[in-house]
């Protein structure tokens, strides 16, 4: 990468794998066709399910370990679980599936060698 920015930094900030400055995302989870600063292609690079997976995997099994720990520790009623781990897995499923896909676009981008 260029100018000493770092995958793991692109991938956290959602920035173009080839110069770090870029911004990597249209949308929310959409990636651009191209670079907006360095002009990278970036319309060969697909994540795939790869981030859904993560964020099922992941979120999923520290939301289900959370969810048992507080009902066994303080034994809330059955609303307060329907209030809390949807307001908790929806925003952290998110971040969870943007970093995994920037950083599945960064290390594809790193492996393939195109458009150095």
């Amino acid at each position: 990468m260029a100018e000493g920015s770092s995958l793991v930094t692109a991938a956290l900030l959602g920035r173009c794998p080839r110069c770090g400055k870029g911004k990597l995302f249209r949308g929310l989870l959409d990636i651009r066709e191209t670079c907006d600063h360095c002009g990278l292609d970036l319309r060969g690079h697909d994540a795939g399910d790869g981030p859904a997976v993560a964020g099922i995997f992941v979120i999923g099994a520290v939301t289900v370990i959370a969810a048992i720990w507080v009902d066994v520790k303080f034994e809330p009623p059955l609303w307060v679980h329907a209030v809390l781990w949807p307001a908790l897995v929806l925003p952290f499923s998110l971040l969870t599936m943007r970093v995994a896909k920037a950083a599945l676009v960064a290390l594809q981008w790193r492996h393939r060698g195109q458009d150095r």
